[in-house]
């Protein structure tokens, strides 16, 4: 069985939802984090490439120039949400957060707004925003970067917040009808499977609506990168990452949306592991894993059952 077969995916559910293909748009608002610069800390999280952030004073183009750009893609499918997912794309003043979103929301078909933030960047202004484009009826998701639950991880990767903070902001956003998204990585200095593991179940206690999930990756420029090369950190195998993985999906209820089971990286900025270079590979590992074992909520009791998505060329046809 193929993995969207065995786990409830971002794109099947939009499909079984607007009876046809919606595709990503990310988009770059030239948003910096206040981890970096001074607001809350300095040097950004441990994992975090600073090298790159070095552009950030360069003029970013508008949103409508970067739209232009990316005609070929935007001709993949007819309906698009427009992702924001570089630093924190919440940390600005809201009125410019405003214009931004709505530029965005005007061009093509666009269904909603994917926003990748930080829990401690989301103020009761930007969540009036964003419900109000749920009143509109857009679909918003909102990307939480929680990456653990262990406030001792947090504070090891100077992480600049606590789970608590997270919560709260999880609770309200989803109490005015915003979708969260919770970032996680597997492989933090220190962690092993039982902290990963209690994270998911942390997480689902407060309530989610989808998950990001992926490795550790340590990448030239950050902090983590001089203790892999002094030979004090090292990235997950393959084989444990799998595991973990694995495990956690069979771990979560079949209505959570899984956003991403891995992410992929490319040298020379990756430096550890190198597996990840290939965005298929643990994916197709995952697959083989939960096809064997069990797919996503079966450890619940309820697991994910597949159902082919119908679509609206589908339903013309049959009509």
């Amino acid at each position: 069985m193929q993995l969207h077969e065995l786990v409830n995916t971002i794109g099947q559910d939009l499909q079984r939802r607007y009876g046809e293909k919606v595709h990503k748009l990310t988009l770059h608002g030239g948003f910096s984090c206040p981890n970096r610069d001074g607001t809350i800390g300095r040097g950004g999280c441990t994992f975090c490439n600073v090298a790159s952030f070095a552009d950030e004073e360069v003029q970013i183009k508008s949103i409508h120039e970067q739209l232009k750009d990316r005609a070929g893609e935007i001709h993949r499918a007819k309906k698009y949400l427009a992702y924001f997912q570089a630093y924190t794309s919440t940390y600005a003043e809201v009125q410019v957060l405003k214009n931004m979103y709505e530029e965005a929301l005007k061009a093509a078909d666009m269904v909603g707004l994917c926003v990748g933030t930080r829990p401690d960047c989301v103020p009761d202004a930007v969540l009036d925003l964003l419900s109000g484009y749920v009143q509109q009826g857009y679909e918003i998701w909102l990307e939480l970067g929680l990456q653990t639950a262990n406030n001792d991880t947090l504070k090891r990767i100077n992480r600049g917040h606590d789970f608590e903070c997270y919560a709260e902001i999880t609770k309200r956003a989803r109490t005015l009808g915003i979708k969260v998204c919770t970032h996680l990585i597997v492989g933090l200095p220190k962690e092993t499977r039982a902290e990963n593991i209690e994270t998911l179940q942390k997480v689902l206690t407060v309530g989610t609506d989808g998950i990001k999930l992926h490795g550790l990756h340590i990448v030239e420029g950050s902090t983590m990168a001089k203790a892999w090369r002094a030979g004090k950190l090292e990235a997950p195998e393959l084989e444990e990452y799998v595991a973990i993985a694995s495990e956690m999906i069979r771990m979560t209820p079949p209505d959570v949306i899984y956003h991403r089971v891995s992410s992929a990286a490319r040298r020379p900025t990756l430096l550890s592991p190198l597996w990840c270079e290939n965005r298929w590979l643990a994916m197709t590992e995952i697959g083989r894993d939960l096809s064997a074992h069990g797919a996503q909520g079966s450890l619940t009791g309820n697991a994910f059952i597949y159902t082919k998505p119908e679509l609206i060329a589908d339903r013309s046809i049959n009509n």
